[in-house]
């Protein structure tokens, strides 16, 4: 049932988007600014995604290390990259983190709820560096871009931040959770779930670390965001640098709606509506997005390449031990 209905949901949002592009683009002007895209431009966004993954990588393995999960800084830039790879083919960028969970998994047998907790708080890290980039760029933004729709959808991802963190990290809020108990033991998810909760909670007592890679996740997300202006300058955007900073928070929330695969239509039709509220002719808009969904499968390409040599040579390097 589960599945069926991913996939009617993915047919229907996929279609009214692709609805919505076609509406709004004119398929010959779309053409002719993509043909006089400026590579410079392009490169330099691949350049930063790319260069931003030793970085995310260094960021997991500090919160692997502080269960006791040592992985060195090259298997998880790897890994990294294999999740972007699966992410072109599994449903948003969700289905990339699966990946890093099994194959860190196999690498440490019985430690799942420790791995998938690291990810998943990345995720809600990600999440919380977003929204203040968000809320820093709406600052900068006030009086001067008429944006007000998706400052709601904005001010939600802010709610829905805060409370996750508020369940996971309050003291206070394991009364509420009890309570979800007898219903999570009949559905057998109770051990599981629990086993989850404690990897992640375990990080309230290191404020430290968890201050340290916020920050670090905060700086990556400024300098990807980045990416975006150089997609949309690719094109012939002329945009500040600003605006974008309200806008990619909200594309990396969109990139996360489950009922996408890699974000296909849905990434261009948020690039047309976003853009051509700001006067931003919908061609120009719908092809910096097209960009964009290029810069996601250059970086797919270290990790195919890893992926096609691990298959000629029999799989995965093995788990080096460290003492």
């Amino acid at each position: 049932m589960r599945r069926t209905t991913r996939i009617v949901g993915t047919l229907l949002l996929t279609g009214a988007a692709v609805a919505y592009v076609l509406w709004k683009i004119d398929l010959g002007a779309t053409g002719d600014v993509l043909r006089q895209a400026n590579l410079w431009w392009f490169a330099l966004a691949v350049l930063i995604m790319v260069g931003t993954v030793p970085v995310l990588a260094a960021r997991w393995q500090a919160l692997l290390r502080a269960h006791g999960v040592l992985e060195p800084l090259g298997w998880l830039t790897r890994a990294y990259f294999v999740a972007y790879t699966a992410g072109q083919i599994l449903p948003t960028s969700l289905g990339g983190d699966a990946v890093r969970v099994v194959e860190t998994t196999r690498r440490n047998p019985g430690r799942a709820a420790v791995v998938t907790g690291t990810v998943v708080l990345e995720r809600g890290l990600g999440g919380a560096a977003t929204v203040l980039l968000g809320a820093v760029g709406f600052l900068l933004s006030v009086g001067r871009y008429d944006i007000t729709g998706y400052i709601w959808l904005e001010g939600a991802f802010v709610f829905g931040t805060m409370l996750l963190a508020f369940l996971f990290f309050a003291r206070s809020a394991r009364p509420l959770l009890r309570r979800a108990q007898p219903a999570l033991e009949k559905l057998r998810l109770a051990r599981p779930l629990r086993a989850f909760y404690e990897a992640i909670h375990a990080y309230r007592s290191r404020p430290r670390l968890l201050y340290g890679v916020l920050a670090v996740t905060l700086v990556a997300q400024a300098v990807r965001v980045l990416a975006i202006w150089a997609a949309g300058r690719a094109v012939g955007v002329d945009l500040g640098v600003r605006i974008y900073y309200v806008m990619g928070p909200l594309l990396f929330l969109v990139m996360l709606v489950p009922f996408t695969l890699n974000g296909f239509a849905v990434r261009e039709a948020f690039f047309v509506s976003f853009l051509g509220g700001l006067g931003v002719s919908a061609d120009q808009a719908f092809s910096a997005g097209f960009l964009f969904f290029l810069v996601t499968v250059f970086l797919a390409l270290p990790g195919a390449v890893v992926m096609l040599w691990e298959g000629i040579r029999g799989g995965p390097s093995p788990r080096v031990e460290h003492g």
